[in-house]
């Protein structure tokens, strides 16, 4: 154990090109991006037509609620996903986990558009449809997690709010070209095209992105923030006994560091996370999931019109996403936080209102809104807030489960309770209500949070 305590003292400063920050950078996005393209698909194709061919024998409305809980079991196993795939990067490193993820995403996408339907093999297919789904969901339970931490930890410490953004750029990429996809189809083929083989188009398209998300992460270097770290000797996390051995083999600094990360008792930071994570989780699930299939089904509107305002919404996201992470670069993550979150709660029935009017510019407004205000905004804000709040031994997995449990509390949850409780007022109102109620709770966690702006990633412990 003394030649561990010597490694760990001779540790060097883990150095990374301009091009090697790029090329994390564009693997982070591309994985981000099809993580969220797959279950942007999945999320659209529950709410326009999993309910037609995957439950043709109950009522449309619930027909809707099973197409929307199949959605959500996805969360499910996300939580899985984030457990193990979270263990292993703070244990063996963060690009090892990419790997992996990328490639359990992309083939359970593109056998979804393989499924045989209901009318073909009866019951038998939603079932698969479940299965592929929990598949799905477990390799992206720690996809977008380990995506954050290794462009937070490659990123310059004054621009890593803005650098951090790119993760969510990734997503609003995989959302806009999910919804484009669906847009088109919705345009240019009759119902019967789409329920017949046109629904399984865009699942069948991913694998090229599978493909080429796999290819450029072999060539990508390990996070610089991981090779820094005091516990990890030849690429290695040691294991609790191993540290606290080299803590006793060690001089009084150096063991003082290690004793900081491995004795601190967790909890405070990992329930501020979850906190943050919910109110921009239970927005995404009720404006990009929910409201989709409530305006084509319950609402006097085109069937294209919610997608298109996704895919508006997106666009008018590019701009939004990178000037939210420099305004957390520039004034601190708080009051950035904070002010979004106020100011979401203030549109949420002026939003509502305007969708539940039936007009179309009205619909795209609202949604076009809601999207970037209460959506991606507090997304961009929330890549490198989570990530700053935990030290770096447990970073990977305390992200992972903060993202993925507060995805099962608000996102997989949010839509079919808004199903039932719209199915049971038959009005808008409810929705407004989970929207503020929503960002109400990342509001608390804002005000609760230390300023992690400028926080030293090598450090063991977590900020609070």
């Amino acid at each position: 154990m003394k030649d561990s305590a010597a490694a760990v003292e001779q540790k060097r400063s883990a150095q990374r090109t301009t091009g090697d920050l790029t090329r994390a950078a564009v693997s982070g996005w591309l994985g981000t991006a099809m993580e969220f393209m797959d279950f942007q698909l999945y999320s659209l194709a529950a709410a326009i037509v999993f309910n037609k061919i995957f439950f043709p024998d109950v009522s449309p409305a619930i027909g809707l609620i099973a197409a929307m809980a199949t959605y959500g079991v996805g969360y499910v196993a996300r939580l899985a996903g984030a457990v193990y795939f979270g263990r292993m990067g703070d244990r063996i490193g963060r690009k090892r986990v990419l790997y992996l993820t990328v490639l359990l995403m992309g083939v359970s996408t593109t056998l979804i558009g393989a499924l045989p339907t209901y009318a073909t093999i009866g019951i038998l297919a939603p079932i698969l449809l479940v299965v592929l789904r929990l598949v799905q969901g477990f390799g992206a339970g720690a996809e977008i997690a380990g995506a954050t931490v290794l462009l937070v930890e490659y990123a310059p410490v004054r621009r890593r709010g803005l650098v951090a953004s790119l993760v969510s750029l990734g997503t609003n990429s995989g959302t806009l070209a999910a919804s484009g996809l669906w847009a088109i189809l919705l345009a240019v083929l009759t119902e019967e095209q789409l329920l017949s083989w046109g629904w399984r188009l865009p699942f069948l398209l991913s694998f090229g992105l599978m493909f080429f998300a796999f290819w450029l992460r072999r060539g990508l270097k390990e996070s610089p923030v991981f090779e820094e770290r005091p516990d990890v000797v030849d690429g290695v996390a040691l294991a609790r006994d191993e540290v606290e051995s080299v803590i006793a083999d060690t001089g009084h600094q150096h063991g003082d560091v290690l004793a900081a990360g491995i004795r601190q008792r967790k909890g405070k930071a990992f329930f501020i996370a979850l906190g943050l994570r919910f109110g921009q989780a239970g927005n995404s699930g009720l404006i990009q999931t929910f409201l989709v299939g409530y305006i084509a089904t319950e609402l006097a509107v085109g069937r294209s019109v919610p997608t298109d305002a996704i895919v508006y919404g997106s666009l008018l996201g590019f701009a939004t996403v990178p000037v939210v992470g420099m305004l957390g670069d520039r004034f601190g993550r708080r009051v950035v936080y904070m002010t979004l979150t106020l100011l979401t709660v203030a549109v949420a029935f002026p939003v509502m209102f305007l969708i539940s009017s039936g007009s179309t510019p009205a619909v795209m407004t609202g949604m076009v809104l809601g999207l970037n205000v209460g959506v991606l905004g507090l997304f961009s804000l929330e890549s490198v807030t989570m990530a700053e709040l935990f030290g770096s031994r447990t970073r990977f997995t305390q992200l992972a489960l903060a993202k993925e449990i507060g995805g099962i509390l608000a996102t997989a949850i949010g839509p079919v309770l808004a199903a039932t409780l719209t199915a049971v007022t038959g009005s808008w109102w409810p929705i407004a209500a989970m929207l503020v109620v929503y960002s109400l709770v990342t509001f608390v966690s804002a005000f609760l949070a230390p300023e992690t702006r400028g926080r030293d990633l090598v450090r063991l412990e977590d900020a609070v």
